[in-house]
């Protein structure tokens, strides 16, 4: 893939979210991300006030995490939290599914904690990515969520919270790209550390990347 360093900044989202990330790393995110052109900064929730204070004016969006990185918080709790992080000024909520109900193939309750965080971002005029976690899950069972999810009208499907056992893998990529609506994109996060990681992202279906390594990737165009 023939790309320039401002086309792959543009659809990285640059993140920090490391839980031992000192209070600079957030502001230092958000300068570098206005700096290279990045489509977002993706912090913690407590984080956002501050990165949404730094960021006002620029393109930049300001992006959160919701239920992460584990998605086991009550669905209650996620919905509060998106209301809480659009009201602090999250332009972007990425939230955990609940892996142990999709597991268990509670496809109701799945559902309903999809949609509480859905249509807060959604009545909000935010966007909404929805996390699988695919290391935990079998195809059927991604497959199902990416159906979930088209029909609820979540703006992406993503790979994985970068916490888990693996990250993104174009099999997976391919796969929910199959799966969802045209209007669904996905987004590819979790162990791309590389200019060839990012490039092969996009080219198997990812549309946004989520990065904490931009400086590398982007290094190796500049």
């Amino acid at each position: 893939m023939n790309i320039s360093a401002e086309e792959i900044a543009s659809v990285i989202d640059h993140t920090v979210l490391s839980p031992d990330s000192p209070g600079s790393a957030f502001e230092e995110a958000c300068r570098f991300a206005v700096l290279h052109g990045c489509a977002s900064v993706c912090v913690c929730p407590f984080a956002v006030k501050v990165c949404a204070a730094a960021l006002a004016g620029a393109r930049v969006r300001t992006c959160t995490v919701i239920g992460f990185p584990h998605g086991t918080s009550a669905s209650d709790a996620k919905t509060a939290e998106a209301a809480i992080a659009i009201e602090h000024g999250a332009d972007e909520l990425d939230m955990v599914v609940n892996i142990s109900k999709v597991i268990d193939r509670d496809w109701k309750y799945v559902e309903r904690d999809i949609a509480g965080v859905t249509n807060t971002a959604h009545n909000a005029g935010r966007i909404i990515k929805v996390i699988f976690e695919n290391c935990f899950l079998d195809n059927s069972m991604k497959i199902e969520l990416c159906r979930i999810c088209t029909a609820l009208g979540c703006d992406y499907v993503k790979t994985s919270t970068g916490f888990g056992t693996g990250g993104a893998r174009l099999d997976d990529i391919r796969l929910m790209k199959e799966n969802v609506g045209p209007e669904v994109k996905i987004k590819a996060a979790g162990g791309l550390r590389t200019l060839k990681d990012v490039t092969a992202a996009l080219e198997a279906g990812a549309s946004r990347i989520g990065c904490s390594r931009t400086a590398a990737v982007l290094a190796e165009i500049i």
